[in-house]
């Protein structure tokens, strides 16, 4: 990545010093992706080596489901970025922000947790008629689901401090928690032998973890093994402020919208995804994970765009925050064409090392929906560091629109591809304009410019400090 924003600086199409506050903000949170991504990757190949391609798929289905805890919190940290990096900009404090924010995401979270619990296996038959892909995904619905709320406030407490300019606390917290995922869940499947159920409880447990840590560390300002926090905030201050609470609703509704359009937009791709077969499920499933790993670049460039741009605004320098919009976007896209070359060039080990047996007639159907992913993975870079000076502005509802339109447009196509002689190219076509269609969308909306007099009424002068 270094190298990559020195060779930009050199060309001439990014601006050095913006190039090293991008670096510096982007990279931890790329390491984050890349832990937590690689986590989900291996608890998809473990249960594939003890159990097989069905669990490959019953675990995937139920993945789509647990997304459902970033696609509320997210939305919610989308309005904890905006208002906590602003009001840094402004030398004010954003703990009301903060407080705020833990109040909504247990109200939207915990709902789910419950619905996850008591119906875990009629929600995987709405996608799947197999009874062991339904079976084993139910049972990993069923436990994973406890960990929604905590997943969600993970992601407050991860903006917080990337909206400080302290990326680095967030990337060893969640990196450390990858970790004790992993452990434990190669304990569990395979030492325990409790299979999806304990690949479930390692990711329940890695994200109470994870929780507990970021809590000590904002309310003391420092956790041990972590290091000091950039910001400390008082937990006995007021949680339930309305102008906080209207403000991050009005923020974070349309991002909760665009992540839930990217997230329930995936059920009608599986549930067509299925009727391929077995095989093309598992295939499906693996190439969203690499999807997934691949994606980890835009992590750190939108937050980091986030953030910078919010603290532009936070100042009212508008010229300043549009140029390093352009600028982590030039410096994104390029990064993720490099990437992208790499994993298509090893398409065939990749799938491998997913499916295990060479002759398995998964194998180059799983080749195939990674070439799709690499071209399509490019449009993703651009379409996430786009809605970067959007979240930070508050103008948020565009994301929402191109992410409906994506799925609008992959999901008929899809379908042609299983009810006609298109087949898997209509699939990997969906695959394609699913990421490319938000890119269009994002790039337009932030060319007109019109976020930044959006902002203006998000700016710490509009609001009350802590």
């Amino acid at each position: 990545m270094y190298w990559v924003g020195l060779a930009l600086v050199r060309a001439g199409l990014i601006d050095r010093e913006r190039a090293r506050r991008t670096t510096d903000l982007a990279w931890p949170r790329i390491v984050t992706g890349l832990a937590r991504m690689s986590k989900n990757a291996i608890d998809v190949a473990m249960v594939g080596i003890a159990i097989g391609t069905s669990a490959i798929t019953g675990v995937g289905f139920a993945a789509s489901f647990w997304g459902i805890a970033f696609a509320l919190g997210g939305g919610v940290a989308s309005g904890t970025i905006a208002l906590v990096s602003q009001a840094y900009g402004a030398d004010e404090s954003g703990g009301q922000a903060v407080r705020s924010s833990v109040v909504l995401v247990l109200a939207l979270t915990i709902p789910v947790a419950a619905l996850f619990w008591s119906l875990p296996t009629e929600l995987i038959g709405l996608l799947s008629n197999d009874p062991t892909v339904v079976a084993l995904g139910g049972d990993y619905l069923r436990v994973v689901g406890l960990g929604i709320p905590f997943a969600g406030l993970n992601l407050i407490g991860s903006r917080t401090l990337v909206g400080t300019d302290d990326a680095w606390t967030p990337m060893v917290i969640r990196a450390g928690g990858a970790v004790v995922n992993i452990a434990l869940n190669a304990v569990l499947i395979f030492g325990v032998g409790l299979g999806v159920v304990g690949a479930a409880i390692g990711t329940v447990v890695a994200n109470v973890v994870v929780t507990t840590t970021f809590a000590l560390g904002l309310t003391h300002g420092r956790v041990p093994f972590v290091g000091l926090f950039a910001v400390t905030l008082d937990p006995l201050g007021t949680y339930v402020d309305r102008d906080t609470i209207r403000q991050l609703v009005e923020i974070g509704t349309p991002m909760i919208g665009k992540n839930l359009a990217w997230r329930l937009g995936e059920f009608p791709l599986l549930a067509i995804v299925d009727i391929f077969g077995t095989a093309v499920a598992a295939a499906f499933v693996i190439a969203l994970r690499v999807r997934d790993l691949m994606n980890t670049p835009g992590w750190g460039f939108s937050l980091a765009s986030s953030s910078l741009v919010g603290q532009e605004l936070g100042i009212g320098d508008e010229a300043s925050a549009e140029a390093y919009g352009r600028d982590v976007m030039r410096f994104a896209v390029v990064v993720y064409f490099v990437s992208a070359g790499l994993v298509f060039v090893l398409a065939e080990p990749i799938a491998l090392a997913f499916v295990g047996d060479p002759t398995a007639p998964a194998l180059p159907i799983t080749v195939t929906l990674i070439y799709a992913t690499c071209i399509g993975i490019v449009f993703r870079g651009l379409s996430r560091t786009a809605s970067g000076p959007l979240r930070a502005s508050g103008d948020t509802r565009w994301p929402f629109y191109g992410q409906v339109l994506g799925y609008a447009v992959a999901i008929p196509v899809a379908y042609l591809g299983a009810v006609t002689p298109l087949g898997l190219a209509g699939l990997g076509l969906a695959i394609v304009i699913e990421m490319v269609a938000p890119a269009i969308v994002n790039y337009y909306r932030f060319s007109t410019g019109k976020w930044k007099a959006i902002s203006r009424s998000y700016r710490p002068a509009a609001s009350a400090g802590d």
